[in-house]
């Protein structure tokens, strides 16, 4: 396995010539030297998070018509939906989440999101890793960084995708410069359907396992050749490390047990809700409870230019407010949420000015953001909107805080380094700052 990180560094007070740079910047906002390495120091909190689900909603959920309402706001702005308590005092949610309402005291809110960017694509790219896209260096996910950090326990592979609803045009959502052994095992197909199963471990008889085997002889063999001719190829060594760790898990027994989503009971199952979003919810709590160390559940569909509120009322808010808030009570019901970190958000939010197709656009200035257990406080609101939802006016938290904020909780310094493969070193997570509130 090619080795990629390459340490931490700092001078004797942890703090870089890059960090006072960046701190000069930072007091235009508010934020000095002291806020700002206390904040930073947070990083070596000891973590209590053993695992994470991220929720991944592609298109850009209308943060005004879900956890952010202006009810106040003209007809144009404030929408269709009507607004209804949550068991957090004086916080409102839209009428069509209920079940969240009910739970809002055991997660926190982010209600001061500034996703910095209004375009898909480049959205993925910068929402799951934390840094802008650039077409030279692809950095790596949440999920691959996790994977080579924790590497597998209980023989699975530390790193799996439920559902196809990533936009790859600008790298989201893969390993980048961590080589392709990090990627994500990708699983497509929809567990609410009767005859689910994943393609890749659907291996019905023994003959199918004795030609899987034969086929896996061959190209190791041919594999065995090809890096006699290629030794110092970092693409060769890295493809080899991947079809391994593929037969592994398509001949591993836990993995089928961890996938048979059929094996739950339908009181279970209908908790969830009998939508793909709903059991990729259920199958992400099944996958961690094996070993899986990152589940990023992907759900499409959220990109509501035409026809906002009847896509949200009927499809969209009742998948999410099942599945997710199934999911949240599941795991700390079963033990497993104060070990497991759950985040939820999508590319950015909505234009808070309703559209001549009854649709909102995408929004570059605010958004909302879900996060969970592992270790974090329950019951925190943080930041907050203008009357108009249009921009932040308190404590805003960027994709980079995001970041940091997740890399914090599941313990990988935000210092950590790797080697990108022309030989530049890439720090993992030089800006964001870790929402404090959670700790």
């Amino acid at each position: 396995m090619l080795n990629l990180t390459t340490g931490h560094t700092g001078d004797c007070s942890r703090t870089s010539r890059r960090t006072f740079l960046q701190v000069g910047g930072l007091a235009t906002l508010g934020l000095g030297l002291p806020q700002y390495l206390q904040a930073r120091s947070l990083s070596k909190t000891p973590a209590r998070a053993k695992r994470c689900i991220l929720l991944w909603m592609q298109g850009g959920p209308s943060h005004i018509d879900m956890f952010d309402p202006k009810p106040d706001a003209p007809a144009e702005i404030r929408g269709e939906f009507e607004t209804i308590p949550t068991s957090l005092t004086g916080i409102r949610f839209t009428e069509h989440v209920p079940q969240l309402a009910k739970l809002a005291h055991k997660f926190n809110l982010i209600r001061g999101h500034d996703p910095k960017n209004g375009s898909h694509g480049a959205a993925d790219a910068l929402m799951l890793s934390g840094h802008k896209f650039n077409a030279t260096l692809p950095y790596p996910t949440y999920g691959s960084v996790i994977a080579k950090e924790r590497g597998f326990v209980n023989g699975m592979i530390p790193y799996v995708q439920l559902g196809r609803f990533i936009d790859r045009r600008f790298n989201g959502g893969i390993a980048g410069i961590l080589g392709d052994e990090f990627n994500p095992f990708e699983v497509h197909e929809d567990p609410s359907r009767e005859n689910f199963k994943v393609r890749d471990l659907a291996l019905a008889t023994e003959k199918d396992r004795q030609r899987l085997d034969r086929r896996y002889s061959m190209l190791s063999d041919l594999e065995a050749y090809q890096k006699g001719v290629e030794e110092s190829a970092v693409s060769v060594r890295a493809r080899d490390t991947f079809y391994e760790k593929a037969h592994d898990i398509i001949t591993s027994p836990a993995a089928k047990k961890a996938f048979d989503i059929a094996a739950e009971d339908e009181k279970t199952r209908a908790r969830y809700g009998k939508t793909q979003l709903g059991q990729n919810c259920l199958l992400s709590r099944r996958l961690i409870e094996a070993g899986v160390q990152f589940v990023t559940v992907t759900d499409g569909g959220w990109d509501t230019h035409e026809n906002n509120f009847k896509s949200l009322k009927e499809r969209n808010l009742p998948r999410l407010d099942s599945g997710l808030s199934a999911l949240i009570a599941d795991l700390d019901e079963k033990g497993l949420l104060d070990e497991t970190l759950v985040v939820w958000f999508g590319d950015f939010g909505r234009t808070p000015k309703v559209n001549p197709s009854a649709g909102r656009d995408h929004w570059s200035t605010a958004g909302v953001a879900i996060l969970a257990g592992g270790g974090l406080k329950q019951g925190e609101v943080v930041g907050r909107t203008n009357d108009l939802a249009e921009y932040v006016t308190d404590s805003p938290v960027t994709p980079a805080d995001l970041a940091a904020t997740i890399y914090t909780a599941l313990g990988v310094p935000l210092n950590t380094w790797f080697r990108a493969p022309d030989g530049r070193p890439i720090e993992l997570c030089p800006e964001g700052i870790p929402v404090r509130q959670l700790f």
